[in-house]
């Protein structure tokens, strides 16, 4: 009997702390929270951005350019920047024939110009701290934003969980050192 109450007791102190930590919770910054997807989604997801990715490196006037690929319920999205309208087209015709890809969201852009070596390095840069501003921001999820720059020209791109998260990416990103211009290429999950 006393195994029974001692039992009890501790069930209901564990239920009654759960409670009050519940309350606690702090406020979510970053808005609504997207629809979740299946685990059994997230794996298909990732199969299917991996057949892109492989896709889009075995061409050979693709491989060499610098393409996001996020994709969300065989949505894929491409971001990043190519040299022309056909890569483009090129690009997102390879895409679309990949086994599970319901639709594609073409976010690519046209450098305006040829980057040297030095833009290169100063461009993987800039990559690198906007990514690390991301990250540290509460409020933002920078694991599902991508980043690609060229020339100072930050894209951000992928699929996240608010307009609030959209804007404040795009405000961080905007503040770090050498960046020329950001382009907003973020969609909201559904």
């Amino acid at each position: 009997m006393k195994k029974l109450t001692t039992a009890l007791s501790f069930g209901v102190a564990s239920a009654l702390f759960l409670t009050l930590s519940a309350c606690n919770k702090p406020t979510d910054i970053a808005g609504p929270s997207a629809p979740a997807i299946t685990v059994g989604t997230q794996v298909d997801d990732t199969v299917v951005s991996t057949k892109v990715s492989s896709a889009l490196m075995a061409d050979s006037d693709i491989k060499g350019y610098d393409i996001k690929v996020a994709v969300r319920k065989g949505e894929v999205m491409l971001s990043g920047f190519v040299d022309n309208q056909t890569q483009i087209d090129k690009s997102v015709a390879l895409t679309r024939v990949v086994e599970g890809v319901t639709g594609v969201d073409n976010k690519l852009l046209i450098k305006e110009s040829p980057r040297t070596i030095g833009n290169k390095i100063d461009d993987g840069v800039i990559t690198a701290k906007v990514k690390s501003v991301l990250l540290a921001d509460s409020a933002v999820k920078s694991f599902d934003i991508g980043v690609v720059t060229s020339k100072g020209d930050v894209q951000l791109s992928g699929f996240v969980d608010s307009e609030t998260q959209i804007a404040r990416a795009t405000e961080v990103a905007k503040g770090v050192e050498g960046v020329q211009k950001v382009s907003n290429q973020m969609s909201v999950k559904k």
